[in-house]
């Protein structure tokens, strides 16, 4: 085979998507085609054919045909890291004899990715009631893994690289000529003045990896009950080479804008905690940045559902883009309890309702112990992890995880026992920087000590007075 750029061809693409339309010479007739901005999908019964389109959009350049074949082994190495069973390979469909061939002997007119089809409701965005808390934990670690495990990089990373998004939003929303767009503009350009310097050191201390690029539910498949992230970005590194929290942040809004923030929540705790398993200790500041990421997601999905038309979804998620950046004033709540008197059940509850989106930062006392013994959430600890000793270690280290993330402007809520009246005690260490107000459960069948309230919410609640262990909080009837 040799290569010719179609572009030297009468009608090039005409003539190709036609034959692919008709079935591309094979037996199995095409089924349907799902056209977007940058490619053609040609669905077949069990197979699916993506040809790129030769344009140049600025931030992707598939003008000439080393490029789209470029772009084309590219999104099948890249993709195969999470999606190894639906991409197939690249193929080259060839001229032979007035029309075309795949994989012949003639001259290459253009090259298609090949790909397992899978069922056209299987993507997240159509299955939003699959999306428990259970499955959004499972899919907070499994990006948590992915990124862990991805190559560093740099194209995309540190100020400069969300610099250049934020200017290329600016030209893109000025466009659209709708209301808001300025201040957007305005309010992201000076939060990324108060995190550079933070950006700049994630991207000298390995933060920004080779990612998804485009982590939103449409881009995330529901199979065997499993998720399976595919379709990443292969087209530019700028936008594949980027902050790890970036990259969640796109899912993270995209959950909380279809009203799913426990969900958004249920994710960015989990991720947090598997991440926390190889990332050092400033991998919690970072989240100081989590509200603009967010917003700066908001904003690049206002002019892209803009130019599809939806100018009504776009002004939505502008507003989204402005709410992302309000400023919330940090808390601490401290859950306590013993082993099944539901204070974790409780913590998941309300921290979605604390501070910025998507919520609180849950810290658990029995995960935290478990990184520190260097054990996976599931497995079980020695009755050494166990003693007096060890369980003083865990507070300490929970306490200065919530020291990082209240600094960096998160609510937090601590669920642990809270036995011992030392760490009773302790999160009274925060009460001149951020609203704290500590209470428990009482239970009348044994001791239940669980939860912190809002001075507001106390009148709404019966109480009455604990004689829990040394846990001198005020006790509230579980209901």
């Amino acid at each position: 085979m040799r290569a010719v750029d179609p572009s030297t061809l009468p009608n090039p693409q005409a003539e190709l998507t036609q034959w692919l339309r008709e079935g591309a010479g094979g037996s199995e007739p095409c089924e349907r085609v799902i056209e977007t901005s940058i490619s053609w999908v040609f669905l077949f019964r069990d197979r699916a054919l993506k040809l790129k389109k030769p344009i140049d959009l600025g931030f992707l350049d598939f003008t000439s045909l080393a490029k789209r074949h470029w772009a084309a082994l590219r999104e099948v190495a890249f993709n195969r890291a999470t999606a190894p069973s639906i991409y197939q390979g690249v193929r080259a469909i060839t001229r032979e004899d007035g029309s075309f061939a795949m994989d012949g002997a003639g001259v290459v007119a253009d090259w298609v990715v090949e790909m397992r089809r899978f069922a056209d409701k299987a993507v997240l965005s159509d299955n939003l009631g699959a999306i428990d808390g259970e499955f959004a934990e499972s899919l907070g670690r499994r990006i948590a893994q992915f990124h862990l495990g991805a190559a560093v990089g740099s194209a995309g990373g540190g100020a400069a690289g969300l610099r250049f998004v934020l200017e290329s939003n600016a030209r893109q929303l000025r466009a659209l000529r709708i209301d808001g767009v300025e201040a957007v503009v305005a309010e992201t350009k000076r939060e990324l003045g108060q995190v550079a310097r933070l950006l700049d050191r994630r991207l000298a201390n390995d933060f920004v990896r080779c990612c998804h690029g485009d982590l939103h539910l449409g881009n995330i498949l529901l199979e065997n009950g499993e998720a399976v992230l595919f379709d990443c970005i292969e087209f530019s590194d700028a936008m594949r080479e980027i902050d790890v929290l970036y990259d969640l942040a796109f899912l993270l809004m995209d959950l909380d804008f279809r009203g799913l923030r426990p969900m958004a929540n249920r994710v960015l705790n989990a991720w947090l905690d598997e991440a926390a398993h190889a990332f050092d200790g400033s991998a919690w500041k970072g989240l100081r940045a989590l509200p603009l990421f967010q917003s700066v997601r908001a904003a690049v999905r206002a002019h892209v559902t803009a130019r599809e038309g939806d100018i009504g979804r776009a002004r939505r998620y502008l507003r989204a883009a402005h709410g992302y950046l309000a400023e919330f004033r940090p808390v601490l709540v401290a859950v306590g309890g013993l082993s099944g008197s539901g204070k974790t059940t409780y913590a998941r509850s309300v921290a979605p309702a604390l501070g910025g989106a998507p919520g609180a930062v849950i810290l658990r006392s029995d995960e935290v112990r478990k990184r520190l013994w260097g054990r996976a959430p599931t497995q079980k600890l020695p009755q050494a992890a166990y003693t007096e000793e060890a369980t003083a270690a865990v507070y300490a280290e929970v306490f200065a995880i919530a020291s990082r993330c209240l600094a960096a402007g998160r609510a937090v809520v601590i669920d642990a026992v809270f036995l011992e009246a030392a760490n009773a005690r302790s999160p009274s260490k925060w009460r001149p920087k951020v609203a704290l107000s500590s209470k428990a459960y009482g239970s009348r069948r044994r001791s239940k000590f669980s939860r912190t309230v809002w001075p507001g919410e106390a009148a709404m609640l019966r109480t009455r007075t604990s004689r829990c262990s040394t846990i001198s909080w005020r006790a509230i009837q579980a209901r």
